[in-house]
C-alpha cells in the first residue's frame, strides 16, 4: 500500500510539473489551452501513419506502395505461391491503368522463359555482357546498412542480376557477395575524388581493377530529388562509412545539386569518356527527365562526335522514384514520371537512330512484373529496383529510413537493429524475388504470344483513357519503330 501511494504521488507531481510547463510555455497554442490532454494530439499523429497502414487502408489505398503490391514482393521474396482467387481487387476503370494483349494462341510449354544476352559497351576495351533483366538500383552503404549490402550482393549473385552501388562508394560488402557491380560516381564523387575534393583518375582507375564492376554510372539526379544531391544525415555517417566517402565522421553528407565540372552537354559528354577510357569498362549516366527538348540537345552532339563516343547507357529514374531523404516539395513536384519520360528516352533514341547503341535502364517505383513489363513494352533493355529490393529484405515501409531508427534493420547502422537482418537468410530472399519477376514477366510474355520478355512492344500494351475506354500503346506513341535491343 506504501509503494502503491508513492507511485500515486511520484505520478500526480510529475503531472503538475506538465501541467505548469504546458500552460506556460507559448509555442503549441493546443498545449496552451489544453494542458496535459492536448498531448494526446501528437501522440495520434504519430501513430496515425501506423494505424492506418494495418488497420484502416484498403489493399490498394497507400502510397508510395499500397499493401497488394508489397504482399507480392514479400511472397515472392519468401519462395511463397503468389496465387489469388475470387478475382482482383485492381481497379481497371482509372485513367492509366496498364492492361496487356492477350493473344488466341499463346507461347506453347514452359512459363519460365530463357532471357537472351545484352551487350553494353560494344566499343569499350571491356563491354559487359549480361542475361540479366531486373536488377538492384541504387542504394549506397551509409543510406543502408552493413547487413543490407551484404544481402543484397549474396542475393543478387544467387540471382544472376547486377548490384548499383549507389554514390556512396564501392565498399567491402559490396563485393563480398561476387555479384556484378556498377559503380555509380555521385555529384560529390565520395569514394572517387582526390583530397581537393575533385575526380580521381587514380580512384576510377583502381576500382575498374576489380573484376566485378562492370559499369560504371555518373549520377546526374534521382527521382527523390530532381535538382539537389544526396542527404546523409551526420548520425548514419559512421567512421566506417565516412573512411569509405573520404569524409568526416558524424556529419552531414551533402552532395552538390550537380556535378561542377558538369554545366552541360558537350561537358557531360566529355566526362563519360573521360571514365570510360581510365576504366574501359562501359560508362553512362543516370537522370530525371524534365524537360524532354534537352533529349535533342544530347542526340544531336552525340552524332556530332560519333557513336563509338555516346553514352553506353542512359538510366532514367521517374519523379516517383527513389529511396534517398529529400525535401517533400522535390519528391512531390519535380521532375517527370517514369510514364512519360521512359517513353520520351526511347523515341528520342529511334529518332536519332542511337537506339541500338545506348541501352536504357528504366527506374521508378518499378517493383511487380506487370510494372516490369510495362517498361520493357515501351521499349527499356532493363529495369532496376531499389524499394522493391528492400521489401524484399524485410522494409515493412516505416518511412524512417532517414532516421537510423528502421526497426528492420535495412536503413540504419544501430547495432541492436541491425542484428534483426540476417545476411544469409535475406540473401536467398533477394534472389527469389528475382525469380519471381522473371518467372511472371514470362507469363506475361507467353500469353501475349512472345517466347521472352524483350520480345514485346507496344502494341502489347494498352492504356486506359478519360473515355473509359483503352487505347495501345503503339498509338499512344505513334510513328516510332524500336531498334533491336541487342
Amino acid at each position: 500500500m506504501y509503494t502503491i501511494s508513492i507511485v500515486l504521488v511520484i505520478g500526480l507531481v510529475f503531472l503538475a510539473v506538465v501541467y505548469i510547463r504546458d500552460i506556460k510555455q507559448k509555442e503549441h497554442a493546443i498545449l496552451r489551452n489544453f494542458p496535459i490532454i492536448g498531448h494526446g494530439r501528437y501522440f495520434f499523429e504519430f501513430i496515425g501513419v501506423f494505424l492506418r497502414q494495418y488497420w484502416f487502408s484498403q489493399d490498394r489505398d497507400e502510397l508510395p506502395f499500397n499493401r497488394a503490391e508489397r504482399s507480392w514482393v514479400y511472397k515472392a521474396a519468401k519462395g511463397q505461391d503468389a496465387m489469388v482467387g475470387f478475382g482482383s481487387t485492381r481497379d481497371l476503370r482509372p485513367v492509366g491503368t496498364v492492361l496487356f494483349v492477350d493473344t488466341p494462341f499463346p507461347v506453347l510449354g514452359e512459363d519460365a522463359c530463357e532471357i537472351r544476352p545484352i551487350i553494353i559497351g560494344p566499343y569499350c576495351k571491356h563491354p559487359y555482357e549480361t542475361h540479366s533483366l531486373f536488377n538492384i538500383s541504387a542504394m549506397s552503404y551509409g543510406s543502408i546498412s552493413k547487413n543490407a549490402v551484404l544481402a543484397l550482393s549474396h542475393g543478387a549473385k544467387m540471382g544472376g542480376c547486377w548490384l548499383n552501388t549507389g554514390e556512396g562508394g564501392v565498399s567491402p560488402y559490396h563485393l563480398e557477395g561476387g555479384c556484378d557491380l556498377v559503380a555509380q560516381i555521385g555529384t560529390a564523387k565520395y569514394g572517387f575524388c582526390d583530397s581537393n575534393g575533385k575526380l580521381s583518375d587514380e580512384a576510377i582507375r583502381g576500382t575498374a581493377l576489380y573484376p566485378q564492376i562492370k559499369m560504371f554510372e555518373l549520377k546526374l539526379s534521382q527521382g527523390a530529388k530532381p535538382g539537389k544531391g544526396g542527404i546523409l544525415p551526420g548520425i548514419k555517417v559512421t567512421p566506417e562509412v565516412a573512411a569509405i566517402r573520404f569524409i568526416k565522421a558524424h556529419q552531414d553528407s551533402i552532395s552538390p545539386n550537380r556535378h561542377p565540372e558538369i554545366s552541360n552537354v558537350s561537358e557531360l559528354l566529355d566526362m563519360i569518356e573521360h571514365i570510360r577510357r581510365l576504366s574501359g569498362k562501359p560508362t553512362g549516366f543516370k537522370t530525371v527527365l524534365g524537360d524532354a527538348d534537352w533529349l535533342n540537345e544530347l542526340c544531336q552532339e552525340i552524332l556530332k562526335r560519333g557513336i563509338e563516343r555516346a553514352p553506353d547507357f542512359i538510366t532514367i529514374d521517374g519523379a516517383e522514384g527513389g529511396t534517398g531523404a529529400a525535401p517533400l516539395s522535390l519528391i512531390d513536384y519535380m521532375g517527370l514520371p517514369i510514364a512519360e519520360s521512359l517513353p520520351a528516352l526511347v523515341d528520342a533514341l529511334v529518332e536519332y537512330g542511337l537506339r541500338d547503341r545506348i541501352k536504357i535502364i528504366a527506374s521508378g517505383k518499378l517493383i511487380t512484373p506487370a510494372e516490369v513489363v510495362w517498361a520493357l513494352c515501351v521499349g527499356a533493355d532493363f529495369v532496376a529496383s531499389a524499394r522493391g529490393f528492400a521489401f524484399s529484405i524485410g522494409c515493412i515501409q516505416a518511412l524512417q529510413c532517414h532516421t537510423n531508427r528502421c526497426p528492420t534493420g535495412i536503413t540504419t547502422h544501430e547495432p541492436h537493429l541491425m542484428q534483426g537482418l540476417d545476411p544469409a537468410n535475406k540473401a536467398i530472399r533477394v534472389a527469389n524475388y528475382v525469380k519471381g519477376i522473371l518467372y511472371e514477366a514470362g507469363v506475361i510474355s507467353h500469353s501475349c504470344g512472345v517466347k521472352e520478355p524483350r520480345e514485346l512492344t507496344r502494341k502489347h500494351a494498352r492504356i486506359m483513357t478519360e473515355r473509359g475506354v483503352s487505347i495501345s500503346l503503339s498509338k499512344l506513341y505513334p510513328d516510332k519503330v524500336f531498334g533491336s535491343k541487342k
